[in-house]
């Protein structure tokens, strides 16, 4: 604070002044000196300095007189105001960089209006524009107004508002009579502006020199000014006038809302014009009263028959409407058809082109893929604009694997082939051992296949050799008692034993299987022992002997006798037990399978 006037002016000590009233008045005299030239109040510079020349002044008395001292230091000048414009900035930095919420929650309530209020003011003054050029797009004089747009370096629609400008009222000057000095300025938007106060010391100037230069009378004065385009309207009122600058043609009726204007004014603030000693604030009020005199008038449009245009538009519109429907229409199923393509297995799609409503499509595609031409008529798409190129080659999808296992091996309706994502074959199900033998030799020829497992598929041979097995040892036939005939009716059960052994004997052959049929005599407990193993022998033996009359091999056969020492039936009555015991049963037995 070592460069402020204040400390600028010389301090006088009370030492050498012959007594303490002379002190106190010199002392008087500065303070009052001080605040005339700082337009400070005597009583708070007075104040302010007992306070700093206090030598038991505290830093908390220094902080309470700070917002006093800065207000009566921004008095003096704007020094302290330009000082603090970089504190001030820096401040604002750091706060930003803590925690910018604070900061944007202190602007939200300014920034959501003025933003509102800016877009407001763009849009109505686009739509004014737009509306005018719309208006006058079509006329003839349309292109001379385009033609003198180029030349002029203006916009085509600025052109046209000028053009089918009536008047306009674009700026509006309230300026204070006795000093000239102005109190209020308006202007209208898209208006460039010279310095408003120039213009209102030029006007009273101009004022003046005609009150001066001329012999006018008291209360006369300038009412209208011409500038080529431009009018200057005046209107005064007893303490001030209102200016208007008008483009165009102005009526008459313009002059009775200046008139309205002006005397608004010193209706609401005769007392502020008349004691007006240079601050304009007062009177920020008044710019509802002045906005009222910003009009503007545009020439309306003649009514012209634009029937055959109409007409014409509609056509083109309906045209235009048409053939983009079908294009749309055209692009949706080509894109449908793209999408179909890449999500079947077995196609991929490498490029896809559109030319002048044709349509080029290259990929790869299976044989055992789908067609792609039975997806173009599932999407309605014209087949005829669709050109495509696909390239063979083999997907390695299981669902194109398993076709491809199916169509080399050819299962049998008992078989079930699987692929999984690991390339493993798994077979179940029964099957013929030849195309058992023939699946383990070609799975390896077959795309796509890393092993094929057939753990879970049983031989059909085999199966139907266990079935054989089955029927044969429930076969019993009954004899006479102690003879080796057999029973009235057993005969018949003969042929279809045979034909079982038979097929038996022969899938084990073709199975390489080792098999034995036991044929086995039996006899109840009547007579001795040796008696009844010597006849159950004796009837195995004739049944064996039956077998090879009928041309069976009986080297895998053995007949064999035991007596009565396996009952059929050992719980049921003496008398059944007898009956039951006169008999042949067989036994099969079946070696394990050598590969």
């Amino acid at each position: 604070m070592s460069d402020s006037p204040i400390n600028q002016i010389p301090k006088v000590s009370p030492e050498g002044l012959k007594s303490n009233s002379q002190t106190s008045e010199i002392k008087d005299e500065l303070i009052l000196l001080r605040s005339l030239l700082l337009d400070i109040e005597p009583t708070k510079l007075e104040r302010l300095y007992e306070r700093l020349e206090n030598p038991e002044i505290q830093p908390e008395d220094i902080s309470k007189m700070l917002p006093e001292a800065v207000v009566l230091r921004s008095k003096q000048d704007k020094q302290l105001g330009e000082v603090m414009v970089s504190t001030v900035e820096e401040a604002i930095q750091v706060s930003v960089k803590q925690d910018h919420n604070v900061l944007a929650d202190a602007l939200f309530p300014i920034i959501g209006p003025a933003t509102r209020k800016a877009i407001s003011t763009a849009l109505e003054e686009m739509i004014q524009s737009l509306n005018q050029t719309l208006e006058h797009s079509l006329s003839p004089q349309s292109f001379q107004w385009r033609l003198e747009a180029q030349r002029t370096g203006r916009s085509f629609a600025e052109i046209v508002l000028l053009r089918t400008l009536v008047y306009r009222v674009e700026q509006i000057f309230l300026i204070h009579k006795e000093s000239g000095l102005l109190l209020q300025h308006l202007v209208t938007k898209q208006v460039t502006i010279q310095d408003p106060d120039l213009v209102a010391a030029m006007l009273t100037a101009i004022q003046d020199f005609i009150k001066d230069s001329f012999n006018v009378q008291k209360g006369d004065g300038i009412k209208s000014l011409r500038f080529g385009e431009v009018i200057i309207w005046i209107e005064e009122g007893p303490q001030a006038l209102i200016a208007a600058m008008i483009r165009g043609n102005p009526p008459q009726e313009l002059r009775l809302v200046l008139q309205e204007a002006i005397e608004k004014i010193h209706l609401k603030f005769s007392r502020e014009i008349k004691d007006f000693a240079g601050d304009t604030e007062v009177f920020d009020v008044s710019k509802p009263d002045l906005e009222d005199c910003l009009v503007v008038k545009y020439k309306s449009a003649a009514k012209k028959n634009y029937t055959y245009a109409w007409i014409f538009l509609g056509v083109m519109a309906i045209a235009f409407g048409t053939w983009g429907f079908f294009t749309i229409r055209e692009q949706l199923r080509w894109r449908a058809y793209l999408q179909k393509l890449n999500s079947q297995p077995g196609i991929v799609v490498t490029n896809s082109q559109q030319s002048f409503g044709k349509y080029f499509i290259r990929g790869m595609r299976d044989p055992l893929a789908v067609d792609p031409n039975t997806l173009i008529q599932q999407t309605n798409l014209n087949p005829k604009t669709v050109t495509s190129q696909w390239q063979p080659y083999l997907s390695l999808e299981p669902q194109f694997t398993t076709k491809r296992v199916k169509q080399l091996l050819h299962p049998p309706p008992t078989v079930s082939l699987q692929v999984d994502k690991n390339g493993i074959l798994n077979a179940t199900g029964y099957a013929s051992r030849q195309w058992i033998l023939q699946a383990r030799k070609l799975w390896n020829f077959i795309p796509g296949i890393t092993q094929f497992q057939d753990k879970n598929i049983v031989e059909i041979e085999l199966s139907q050799l266990e079935e054989y097995k089955k029927q044969i040892e429930q076969k019993i036939l009954f004899f006479v008692e102690g003879r080796v005939e057999l029973s009235s009716g057993e005969v018949t059960k003969l042929p279809n034993l045979t034909m079982s052994i038979r097929n038996f004997l022969n899938i084990a052959k073709y199975l390489n299987i080792d098999v034995q049929i036991q044929i086995i005599g039996h006899t109840n407990n009547t007579g001795t022992e040796q008696t009844n193993m010597l006849l159950s022998q004796a009837r195995a033996e004739k049944i064996l002997s039956y077998f090879k009359s009928q041309g069976i091999n009986t080297k895998q056969l053995q007949p064999i006798g035991v007596s009565y020492n396996q009952p059929l039936q050992p719980q049921v009555t003496p008398e059944a037990q007898n009956l039951s015991s006169r008999r042949v049963s067989f036994k099969v037995f079946i070696a394990k399978k050598s590969d």
